[in-house]
């Protein structure tokens, strides 16, 4: 597969900060009450997502070891800022509907995360795609649980009525137990087809936990092991 189509399908499929690898729990939890939140909220991360990814890769050889973390959160906030006061002036209703969540990027362990586990390790177009992928991951999770919440809780997706009429709204879905709920079951659909462990195919002892995993399913050696295994 191609490296940078790699990256986009292992931020949505394979590493997926929501479903796969439970990431950034607060907004997915706290903002999920409507599929627009939902894709509000994964946009604005995703647009810095890609642009730190890209700064750090950047400046991945000038940044001094011993302040490396600063220097990411400096970076980090700084585009925050700049996503926030365009959120601001553009789209002062999803403003107002993501309230503090949206300052709340700057410490989002997606951000960080990739800064420090791939962007500063690699060059700046891969480190790209990898935000792309992790935020269009991100950005479907909380869609889909949006979508979910938003049905069952109002009746309407992104706005428009899909339910009966005579269709009585469950409460419980808007609420901060509707989330655990609508997660949960997501989480359990996903176990139960064994999307999370595709990589078991790949490489032998593989529990499917790419974040962790210190073997590389695309490497000639691996796969003729597990040949040879088979044999």
């Amino acid at each position: 597969m191609n490296p940078n189509m790699e990256r986009l399908y292992n931020g949505i499929v394979k590493e997926n900060p929501v479903f796969i690898m439970m990431l950034g729990m607060c907004p997915t939890l706290a903002v999920t009450t409507s599929a627009l939140n939902g894709v509000g909220m994964g946009v604005s991360t995703m647009a810095v997502l890609i642009l730190s990814n890209l700064l750090i890769s950047l400046l991945r050889k000038v940044i001094p070891d011993q302040v490396h973390l600063p220097a990411y959160i400096v970076v980090v906030a700084s585009l925050v800022t700049v996503v926030q006061l365009l959120i601001k002036a553009y789209l002062p209703f999803l403003d107002a509907a993501l309230g503090i969540y949206i300052p709340l990027i700057v410490v989002n362990c997606i951000i960080l995360g990739r800064a420090e586990a791939y962007a500063c390790k690699n060059p700046p177009v891969l480190s790209v795609f990898d935000g792309i992928g992790m935020g269009l991951g991100f950005t479907l999770g909380l869609t889909v649980i949006g979508v979910v919440r938003e049905l069952f809780g109002a009746g309407t997706v992104f706005g428009f009525q899909v339910m009966p009429a005579f269709y009585e709204p469950i409460g419980i879905f808007t609420s901060a137990p509707g989330a655990f709920l609508v997660m949960c079951l997501i989480v359990a659909v996903m176990n139960g087809a064994s999307i999370s462990t595709k990589a078991n195919s790949k490489v032998e002892g593989c529990d499917g936990c790419c974040a962790t995993c210190a073997q590389k399913c695309d490497n000639p050696k691996n796969l003729e092991e597990k040949e040879e295994v088979k044999v």
